[in-house]
């Protein structure tokens, strides 16, 4: 057998604000005077920025099985919340155009093309790309409190490569549409 893949990932949570916030940042309360005669009371206005997490991902996911299989692995599990109207995106990239091998010496390498993905209900695999984020989930809307829990399967083709375990850095991104 031949540990064939493993993949480590880091989580960035890309967030466009309404003009009014910054993310994490509490709502802005102002208070100013109207009226055509000076003070009548004041205003209170109460300006919301966008929220938007991605939480739940384990530190990484093993695939394991001989050259020339095609093997799948547990689904990866995720969370994302947010409060914006239009919804959000999820995209995996990887780093590096290929996995690496972790023995010193080996220079076999797995193309990350050989790597695929399918988010939750998708029908199909997508290869994964270095230079293009592949998208694994779109939801129009804000999620329900608690945000949407979601999955995702991957599977390689294992090629003709040395007995080792191979290695690359997917970056999980979530944006707001």
């Amino acid at each position: 057998m031949i540990s064939a893949v493993a993949a480590q990932w880091s989580a960035r949570a890309v967030v466009c604000l309404l003009a009014a916030g910054l993310p994490g940042a509490p709502a802005h309360v102002s208070a100013q005077p109207s009226g055509p005669g000076g003070p009548a009371g004041p205003n209170a206005t109460v300006e919301v920025a966008t929220v938007l997490t991605l939480t739940g991902l384990a530190p990484g996911f093993a695939l394991t099985g001989d050259p020339g299989e095609t093997v799948t692995g547990n689904p990866v599990a995720l969370n994302v919340e947010t409060n914006n109207e239009s919804g959000y995106v999820v995209t995996i990239q990887s780093r590096t155009p290929a996995m690496v091998a972790s023995t010193r010496g080996n220079e076999d390498s797995i193309p990350i093309g050989a790597v695929s993905v399918r988010g939750s209900g998708a029908p199909v695999y997508v290869a994964l790309s270095d230079t293009t984020p592949v998208t694994a989930h779109r939801r129009p809307g804000p999620t329900a409190e608690g945000g949407d829990d979601l999955g995702d399967d991957f599977q390689a083709v294992i090629p003709d490569v040395e007995r080792d375990t191979y290695v690359a850095t997917l970056d999980y991104v979530a944006a707001t549409l």
